[in-house]
């Protein structure tokens, strides 16, 4: 993904300084190169010092691998045909008229795909009990759908009875992108999902210092449980049955645990311990048996909450309100404009 992405940099600089026959404008470029480590002495950057053929100056940037539009592209990819389409579209920079630059106009895509042929295909990894995992793909949660890839899922789907999968950090933010992104563009419909949570970041939540975690407070929880309420409200938004996991400490005491399965019951969510971490597979049988009952008795409504047939501004409203809780949103100037120059590309379809 890295070389994928730096070629096509590559060949955009290149294009620039044989002539630049597409007219790029050098103050409207938004391709970025990348590496697979964070180094923040390359995030702005000038290029292109020394001699004439060493390149046209310009500002240029860094980001990391994952953060690599090409990362999205691979998970997102149904085939290798589908790789190449959404390669080919990827808006490079735009020329002095305004109108975009794609990496099919400069030639880019073959060459990009062709570094990528290995890399499209799914991973699988043994884990410590010997069981088989998948992991494959990991675009950045805050700026892309911060899920695996779709290839991966549907792999996984050939391959058993049940597949469960990652969905980034946050309900609010992995689990929304897997269903509003992921979800729409592959066709998946969850049957169920797991929320994980644990008794000492609930305590948290409800204002015990770090230092004080270990010690059972029920007040504490009891504030701090409106965390866990959001999230779950927000997942049945979408229709889907919810499973509480609870990751176990030492310092959990019994009060605490039955407080937290009362609590998700009357919210409509099962509920199950998840002892994993210090016990293995052993430890998570009462989970994987919850999740198979809920399976089994509850049925999944699954609708999205972004309409993709919606404007851009219909479907940031409907997260802002559903999923986060406000009231509206106010669009600034930039914003606005960002938006319909979006819509006028042909974006306007497309899940945000």
């Amino acid at each position: 993904i890295t070389s994928a992405n730096n070629l096509l940099a590559a060949l955009l600089d290149n294009h620039i300084q044989q002539g630049n026959e597409l007219r790029i404008d050098l103050k409207s470029i938004n391709w970025k190169r990348c590496e697979d480590m964070n180094d923040r002495q390359l995030r702005n950057i000038v290029i292109g010092m020394g001699r004439k053929t060493d390149g046209v100056v310009r500002e240029d940037h860094f980001v990391i691998t994952v953060a690599s539009e090409i990362m999205a592209i691979l998970c997102l990819a149904d085939d290798m045909d589908d790789l190449k389409a959404r390669l080919a579209r990827i808006i490079v920079a735009y020329d002095v008229d305004g109108n975009p630059v794609t990496a099919d106009m400069l030639h880019a895509t073959g060459s990009m795909a062709a570094l990528l042929k290995d890399a499209i295909k799914p991973n699988i990894i043994q884990t410590l009990e010997h069981n088989m995992a998948i992991v494959h793909g990991g675009p950045f949660a805050n700026i892309a759908h911060g899920c695996n890839s779709v290839q991966a899922t549907r792999f996984a789907l050939k391959l058993g009875d049940i597949a469960v999968t990652e969905a980034g950090f946050g309900a609010d933010l992995g689990a929304e992108k897997f269903f509003d992104i992921k979800c729409q563009m592959a066709g998946f419909k969850p049957d169920a999902v797991v929320l994980v949570a644990t008794v000492r970041a609930l305590k948290y939540n409800g204002g015990v210092p770090k230092a004080e975690l270990s010690t059972e407070n029920l007040d504490a929880l009891r504030k701090g449980i409106v965390n866990l309420e959001k999230h779950i409200e927000n997942l049945q938004t979408y229709g889907v049955p919810v499973v509480v996991a609870i990751n176990q400490f030492a310092s959990d005491t019994e009060a605490e645990l039955n407080f937290i399965e009362d609590f998700c019951r009357n919210k409509g969510a099962d509920f199950a311990l998840s002892k994993v971490h210090g016990e293995g597979g052993k430890g998570g049988v009462e989970l994987a048996n919850a999740v198979i009952r809920t399976l089994e008795t509850k049925e999944s409504l699954f609708a999205p909450v972004q309409n993709l047939s919606e404007s851009l501004y219909d479907k940031i409203n409907s997260v802002a309100i559903n999923i986060y809780g406000a009231d509206g949103v106010d669009f600034e100037p930039k914003a606005k404009k960002a938006l319909d120059k979006l819509t006028e590309l042909g974006f306007g379809n497309v899940p945000v």
